[in-house]
């Protein structure tokens, strides 16, 4: 039996060299993956506060002066409807008035026109029966 477990222990003492080197090896990959993180992260807050926070800062300021801008496009534009409403409605209210007084104007002509015609009517009627 002593021979049995000598030529066993040779390649457990070789497993466990390969464990150990597989351990060192994860570790080494962990330690490595951190620092390369890091380092990426490092460059992403670099980037962010040189690049990044700058362009936002003129963005967000583009973006106030379109609100502004927005915001008295659509006073201007309340304005003007209203004046265009007012004015329409003072239109239609002398298009009323005028089609009222030519209405009276007309009426006037009118009965004037059909009272002469009444009296040339009656005058002719009386020259025929005399």
């Amino acid at each position: 039996m002593p021979g049995d477990l000598q030529s066993l222990s040779v390649p457990l003492w070789i497993m466990a060299a390969v464990s150990v080197l597989q351990a060192l090896l994860l570790i080494g990959i962990g330690v490595a993956g951190y620092l390369a993180y890091s380092r990426v992260m490092t460059l992403v807050n670099d980037l962010e506060a040189n690049q990044i926070a700058p362009l936002r800062e003129k963005a967000d300021a583009i973006l106030a002066d379109v609100k502004s801008i927005t915001a008295r496009v659509s006073q201007q534009t309340e304005r003007v409807d209203h004046a265009i409403s007012g004015t329409i409605e003072r239109v239609d209210d002398t298009a009323a008035r005028v089609r009222a007084g030519v209405h009276d104007r007309v009426s006037q002509a009118a009965g004037v026109v059909r009272g002469v015609r009444a009296v040339l009517m009656s005058l002719l009627h009386r020259e025929s029966h005399a």
